[in-house]
């Protein structure tokens, strides 16, 4: 996991973010009263696009992190976020330290409902387990049930819709999950490289080994640089094309991994490239679909002997 960078000024960001929590947390019950409707904040547009998919019309979704070029990981709360969050009929998060920032907000206010994706999680997934969950389809599904379990409870009138709502989601990622599976079958022994493990689930579940060396991964992890060696040895599997290609996450882009994106251009191998947030305009099947799409496409490309 990502270390996460220390904030300036953190005792001052906190002592604000607690009064304007303090403020909103009193008006809570009249502005959802007012507004008639349930309300949910999500923490990135990834958890606010499957609430969006369960919640329908009946209810307002509101994403802190929007912008596809910011990075989940080093995201500071506002005292404004944290207004929205208390005031929330339901939070949407993915945990597992990923946004601490909505656990810091949480942990005073314990009445909140939320949804946390990282503790649905299935009971077979080695541990410590790796936070990216957006990239697993069952994680995602349950949490899209538990969205419309919450959402029922808040909202009985619309109960109906909302079960619909996540089980029609539940069949689309469905199938995006056997095109997954359909990936390792057609590349058997397929293998990659990482920039980063953001898509650790997407190779899991699509049967490609991850050959990335595990220094690489935990100083890239840990925010610093790769030691000078696992470095050598990641541009030595890419310059000799002994992985099929390498995974490349466009929102942490540094001199590193652009390093490592220059030396599969020039040895033709191909370059998935991933994200942590949806991109502008899309919804999270269709950028799931996408990615997947993607990765298959690249993989035909593939040096012959790693396909």
């Amino acid at each position: 996991m990502r270390a996460i960078k220390a904030a300036v000024g953190l005792t001052l960001g906190t002592a604000l973010i607690a009064g304007a929590v303090g403020c909103s947390h009193d008006n809570k019950a009249a502005s959802n009263h007012q507004h008639g409707t349930a309300s949910v904040v999500a923490s990135t547009n990834v958890w606010g696009s499957v609430a969006s998919a369960v919640a329908g019309d009946h209810a307002s979704v509101k994403s802190i992190i929007s912008n596809p070029a910011d990075d989940p990981h080093s995201f500071e709360a506002t005292p404004s976020d944290a207004a929205a969050i208390t005031d929330a009929t339901l939070v949407v998060y993915n945990g597992g330290g990923y946004d601490h920032w909505v656990d810091d907000v949480l942990s005073g206010h314990k009445d909140v409902t939320a949804v946390d994706a990282y503790s649905l999680l299935p009971a077979s997934v080695p541990q410590p387990a790796n936070e990216h969950v957006f990239y697993d389809l069952e994680t995602v599904k349950s949490v899209a049930n538990q969205i419309a379990d919450k959402l029922s409870q808040a909202d009985a009138e619309h109960a109906n819709d909302y079960k619909a709502n996540a089980a029609k989601f539940a069949d689309q990622a469905d199938t995006i999950a056997a095109a997954e599976r359909a990936i390792g079958a057609a590349h058997p022994g397929a293998t990659v490289v990482a920039t980063e493990p953001v898509a650790h689930y997407l190779l899991t579940n699509s049967g490609i080994t991850d050959k990335t060396p595990e220094g690489f991964t935990k100083a890239i992890e840990g925010d610093s640089d790769p030691s000078p060696a696992d470095l050598a040895a990641m541009l030595d599997l890419i310059k000799t094309r002994q992985v099929s290609a390498l995974v490349y996450n466009t929102q942490t882009q540094t001199d590193v991994t652009k390093q490592l994106e220059d030396a599969a251009n020039q040895a033709s191998v191909p370059v998935i490239t991933v994200t942590e947030t949806l991109p502008a305009d899309t919804d999270y099947l269709t950028w799931q679909r996408q990615t997947v799409d993607q990765m298959a496409n690249q993989l035909d490309k593939a040096p012959q002997a790693n396909r």
